[in-house]
């Protein structure tokens, strides 16, 4: 059932050794002063470079764009030099890595971004989010999200050029791609969805107002690297951090027919995947397939059958798998041969050191 999964598959220019993808997953273990990628993150990718595609965890473009304590950057010298550890580990393995490109907008707090106020669309805060500060220890201290301010059209053009340059950041440090992290709440997403995004001017309002960031955004990045090196990643369908659109089917399906006008490279959507979460609606996945032509992954709730079944039925052409990772370094190979998968310490997720990051062990089976 599984022989989907393993089939190779060309993404731009690189030939992938199968369809199974390390999406990105927050670990907050960069080094400080700094937020800074270090050897710990390079061997816990490298123990994993037998993913297709690996999408390394969100990695903000600017002070401004953090989120969260301790996640690493791409925007000074010494976070580029702290990811060349980390790519060359991963190409030491023969993997494959993108970085995923991050600015939260207003699912921050100001102790995470030097004081200032965090930027969003709209001046409308996210209701019930807390984000974690370093509050002296190395367990994190939650907080509520503050009211942002609406980014001025100064805003735009300086956030759209930080973009490019994390762009060209991430191939300096070595990685393969980049993807654009437009899911889940943060800065992309608060103007792609209608409930987040109050705007009047021709960033607001209707679908094509709407997506206008993302799209130049996409341009810049496509400009500065090429287009067969960029990807984006949407959650139509998710709640997270108070982001919600009224119409998601449309407006996603639009999102997906300009991502084939600018020619990423790929798309990767979230999908839901939480205890009791709606099923993604049925009209949703053909409607994407018919509107791009690029390479399709999703994520989500997928275990190999399922995976396998949704590349052969053409849904799909690669499959995420994010929590299994964590804790099976050795993923690919235990699908392919039926192996049991371990479970993950939830405790270990965020913050801290090797423990729960690098000594999951590869399956043994003597």
């Amino acid at each position: 059932m599984t022989n989907a999964l393993f089939q190779p598959i060309q993404l731009g220019k690189l030939a992938l050794k199968n369809r199974i993808v390390m999406p990105p997953m927050t670990r907050s273990r960069a080094s400080q002063p700094g937020n800074v990628a270090n050897q710990m993150m390079a061997e816990y990718y490298a123990q994993r470079a037998s993913a297709g595609l690996i999408v390394a965890e969100g990695t903000q473009i600017s002070a401004n764009g953090q989120g969260y304590a301790w996640t690493p950057g791409i925007y000074s010298p010494e976070q580029i030099t702290g990811w060349k550890l980390v790519t060359d580990a991963v190409h030491a393995k023969e993997g494959k890595i993108f970085a995923q490109l991050w600015h939260v907008g207003r699912v921050t707090h100001p102790d995470n971004i030097g004081g200032e106020q965090p930027i969003s669309s709209s001046a409308h805060a996210a209701k019930n989010v807390k984000v974690f500060i370093d509050n002296g220890t190395d367990a994190p201290g939650f907080v509520d999200v503050v009211e942002p301010r609406a980014m001025t059209k100064a805003d735009i053009e300086q956030v759209v050029g930080q973009y490019r340059q994390a762009a060209l950041n991430a191939i300096e440090a070595g990685f393969d791609g980049i993807e654009l992290h437009a899911a889940n709440g943060y800065l992309i997403n608060q103007f792609i969805d209608s409930e987040a995004n109050l705007r009047t001017d021709e960033y607001g309002g209707s679908i094509e107002n709407r997506l206008r960031f993302m799209a130049e955004v996409v341009a810049a990045m496509t400009d500065a690297i090429g287009a067969d090196r960029v990807g984006v990643r949407l959650a139509p369908f998710t709640s997270l951090n108070g982001t919600v659109d009224a119409t998601p089917v449309e407006t996603y399906t639009a999102a997906a027919a300009l991502l084939n006008t600018l020619n990423v490279v790929y798309i990767h959507i979230a999908e839901v995947d939480w205890d009791d979460a709606p099923e993604t609606p049925k009209e949703f996945k053909p409607a994407v397939r018919a509107a791009y032509q690029g390479v399709l992954i999703y994520a989500g709730r997928y275990n190999s059958d399922k995976g396998a079944k949704a590349i052969e039925d053409g849904v799909t052409d690669m499959v995420g798998f994010g929590r299994p990772f964590v804790a099976n370094p050795d993923l690919p190979n235990r699908i392919k041969n039926g192996y049991p998968l371990a479970p993950h310490d939830p405790n270990t997720l965020f913050g801290g050191t090797e423990q729960g990051l690098t000594d999951y062990i590869e399956y043994n089976p003597s």
